[in-house]
């Protein structure tokens, strides 16, 4: 980092105010002209220690040292009175364990742009230090039960309402104070402060000029100096080796993180039991529209017809957050965005029987609750599971129960409620209906809105035949094949055998070369 550090001089300074009291230019205007009486230039390193006056004056009495760094900087402080002396005179540095780091919050806005001023949020954040967290032991558990507090302290907002990542500060300080009373505490002023955390991220305040004009530190008190600040990067850009052995590094990082978790996914799939489908169901209630009150939530459950059953912990149930509507178009749309998902399993009790299975059932019922607490029922629909796997998205239309007269709409404009379905499976016909028609003759209902959904249907099985069934079925086809019974005779039962020979040969020449070669080798090892 380069550092241009310079003063005005005192007499362009009163003939910039003689300019400005007749009304003339401003300070700008001079400043190609200007020839800086106290002129510092310095390229400073990252955590490179430079010594201030007052730290000099400080630390040349080892009496004062107490830490193990203060008793350095005294070895140092008195090899440079041995040698040269320092170097700089008015920039000096404070590192990231100097104990002069406290006055950061105040010096911050002395440093300006010209016509700059700072921000409210830059204000109130100046007295904010970043707690230092290399400094006391990190406990790297974290309670999974706990992850939200739903009561947190006073103390605990405190501490955790910032995002503690280790840092790593510098401080490049100036002393503004007059060439011959170097070292005075109050005339110290804060020029840049760089960081770097731990992510790899660093950060310069205020930034580099890049051409632009510098920045101005104006002095308090009755002699207002103003000095001028350049910041330049002068660091050196990578070497393409070093570039090309970084890619390498990062390359190789990413390949052992994908190895970690392919061996955290592992390699073979979760199978189920033979002769047993697996139902995987990843949905989302999308949006609801159409209904007549504001604050829609939707309870829904899932109903498992036969041969169909569930894990013991799972929950085939849910409720919706409430959601207040927006005006789309001509509809007005609640979006949810509630995602769920469940798991099913379906095994066959008869394995002869070849007729489709019943696929499970969502049954949803949406409500509304104003502000009075005023809870309506605003309609009830379903959703048959899709038999096929891969993403859908289904509309389902609902209604409710509609009562005969005025009363029930004006108690459910002024106090709520209305009529309710016991059973929630009764909007189709439920699957534990054993009679041949269910009636709703009479039953009178009202069309209301509709409701989305997103499904992602993944389904898993493992072929499996019983014995008994195969054994059955191997019967029947050589009946068909011979077209003998006990009473047959030998000659059906060889004419019929050189037929089936006959179609096994012709299906052997029609199989590929590679599958005949790998399938007589098979049978030479088995007979070995």
């Amino acid at each position: 980092l380069y550092l241009h550090w310079s003063a005005l001089s005192q007499h362009l300074q009163q003939q910039v105010l003689t300019q400005q009291e007749r009304g003339g230019i401003e300070l700008d205007t001079f400043n190609s002209q200007a020839q800086s009486d106290d002129e510092e230039e310095f390229l400073v390193g990252w955590q490179e220690k430079l010594f201030s006056q007052y730290e000099v004056d400080l630390f040349q009495s080892e009496a004062v040292c107490q830490t193990p760094l203060e008793r350095q900087y005294h070895t140092e402080i008195m090899a440079l009175e041995r040698t040269r002396g320092r170097r700089n005179r008015r920039i000096f540095t404070y590192t990231d364990f100097d104990r002069f780091t406290n006055w950061e919050g105040h010096s911050q806005s002395m440093v300006t742009q010209v016509k700059s001023n700072p921000t409210f949020l830059a204000e109130r954040m100046a007295n904010v230090r970043h707690r230092r967290q290399d400094r006391r032991p990190v406990d790297s558990t974290i309670p999974k039960s706990r992850l939200i507090t739903w009561e947190p302290s006073e103390d605990f907002v405190k501490t955790s309402h910032v995002v503690n990542t280790p840092v790593q500060t510098m401080h490049i300080m100036g002393d503004l104070g007059p060439l011959g009373k170097l070292g005075q505490k109050e005339k110290e002023c804060l020029l840049c402060t760089i960081r770097a955390d731990g992510n790899g991220v660093v950060t310069i305040k205020p930034d580099f000029n890049k051409g632009k004009e510098p920045y101005r530190v104006e002095t308090e008190g009755e002699k207002r100096e103003v000095w001028r600040l350049t910041l330049e990067n002068v660091s050196e850009g990578i070497r393409p080796e070093e570039k090309e052995r970084e890619q390498r590094m990062y390359k190789d990082l990413y390949v052992r993180h994908k190895d970690y978790l392919n061996s955290l996914v592992g390699q073979d799939f979760e199978m189920p039991p033979p002769g047993i489908l697996r139902l995987l169901v990843n949905g989302e209630i999308d949006s609801a529209k159409g209904f007549e009150y504001d604050n829609l939530y939707v309870h829904f459950f899932l109903e498992l017809p036969h041969n169909w059953s569930t894990l013991p912990f799972h929950s085939l149930s849910g409720v919706t957050q409430t959601c207040r509507t927006k005006t789309i178009g001509k509809d007005d749309v609640a979006f949810f965005s509630y995602p769920f998902s469940f798991e099913a399993f379906f095994r066959r009790e008869d394995e002869t029987e070849e007729s489709l299975p019943q696929w499970p059932v969502l049954y949803f019922k949406v409500l509304s609750l104003d502000f009075w607490q005023r809870y309506r029922n605003e309609g009830y629909g379903y959703l048959v599971i899709p038999s096929t796997p891969g993403k859908h998205t289904i509309t389902c239309h609902t209604w409710r129960p509609l009562q005969t007269g005025t009363v029930s709409e004006l108690r459910r404009f002024f106090i709520g409620g209305s009529p309710e379905l016991e059973d929630y499976s009764y909007v189709r016909v439920p699957g534990t209906f054993k009679g041949e028609r269910l009636s709703r003759f009479g039953f009178r209902t009202q069309t209301t809105g509709s409701v989305t959904f997103n499904l992602h249907c993944i389904q898993h099985a493992r072929a499996f035949v019983d014995a008994s069934a195969l054994k059955k079925r191997r019967q029947s086809v050589l009946d068909q094949l011979g077209g003998f019974s006990q009473q047959g005779s030998v000659y059906n039962v060889l004419e019929a055998f050189q037929r089936a020979r006959r179609r096994m040969q012709e299906a052997r020449e029609n199989l590929p070369r590679d599958l005949i070669n790998t399938t007589a080798q098979q049978n030479s090892e088995s007979t070995a």
